[in-house]
């Protein structure tokens, strides 16, 4: 049976627990919260929703309904609040993960781990450095969404489906993030070859817009709407479906590495491949020269934050 279970039934793990519930290939779904009535309520919810279509069993449960699931998602934490970065709430959450991973750990010892909660780039760390988990069983979601805000603003710039469009965003999931433009490519040409030949050049303005826009796009969306759930939400499901159904794909997602660029000891996002195991070792992927500084100080960010993360865990 593929069972899932998802820790912390706020809004983000409500979202996900909804989509992975018409996810092909589950089967199975716990939601874990402090809050069991909140977890109940929303199970339930899901359940009637996923009545039109879906196949997945949700429910509510506690830490020992774990056992036996592929993978655990944790949502739990402090929320990004309007002005904060997601590295502000780097002593408080690496608490409640490392409460969580005790829990989760001592039901589920082989279970994947996927992390959303920020600074999602740390929490891996934690897993590995504090815990033992394996490199590939701790994972990230990382630059996984920032990867699809960026292919998404790319088509809409270039007047394609986004799935025609592949690039990635490297880095910190977070203010030091790298859009890799030098690797992005369409229909087998370089991103700005087949720009100008449709008629919609990229000239190094417009980049600078949609990097910011990509970099910004999760602050612009809680100052609208108070929280941004159904990206990460979306992007929850598809990693999880690609762990569960051994599916072998590729996305830029964090996990520990023992030295990249230089850097020791950091967490940053690079293509990795996905499936049953967890993540496969990271892919570090041809940079031009402004590229490859700007990742190696993103991986020195989370070097950093790392070091303070473990520090706060004891």
């Amino acid at each position: 049976m593929r069972k899932v279970g998802i820790i912390g039934a706020g809004l983000v793990g409500a979202a996900a627990g909804y989509l992975l519930a018409i996810t092909p290939g589950v089967r199975e779904i716990v939601l874990v919260d402090l809050d069991q009535a909140r977890a109940r309520s929303e199970a339930q919810d899901i359940a009637h929703a996923a009545a039109f279509g879906g196949t997945a069993q949700i429910r509510a449960g506690d830490y020992a309904d774990l056992a036996g699931a592929q993978v655990v998602v944790i949502t739990a934490g402090t929320s990004l609040k309007p002005g904060q970065t997601r590295l502000d709430l780097l002593a408080a959450n690496v608490h409640v993960v490392s409460a969580v991973l005790e829990r989760v750990l001592r039901v589920a010892p082989e279970t994947v781990l996927l992390f959303a909660t920020n600074p999602v780039d740390v929490m891996p760390a934690i897993a590995v450095r504090r815990f033992g988990v394996p490199k590939g069983r701790a994972i990230g979601t990382g630059c996984a969404l920032d990867s699809a805000r960026f292919r998404d603003r790319l088509a809409q710039h270039l007047g394609v489906s986004p799935g025609s469009v592949h690039a990635n965003v490297l880095g910190e999931h977070g203010d030091s993030e790298v859009l890799h433009w030098s690797g992005a490519h369409v229909a087998g040409m370089p991103l700005t070859l087949f720009a100008e030949k449709l008629g919609h050049p990229i000239p190094p303005e417009v980049q600078a817009t949609i990097a910011q826009e990509v970099r910004t796009s999760a602050y612009r969306i809680k100052e609208g709407k108070g929280v941004s759930n159904f990206g990460i939400g979306g992007c929850i499901a598809r990693l999880t479906r690609a762990l569960l159904n051994d599916e072998h794909v590729l996305f830029s997602v964090s996990t520990f590495m023992d030295e990249v660029l230089s850097v020791p000891e950091t967490c940053i996002s690079l293509p990795h491949v996905l499936g049953a195991q967890g993540a496969s070792a990271p892919l570090l992927p041809p940079l031009d020269a402004r590229e490859n500084q700007e990742l190696r100080h993103s991986a020195g960010v989370l070097h950093d934050a790392i070091r303070h993360g473990l520090a706060a865990a004891g």
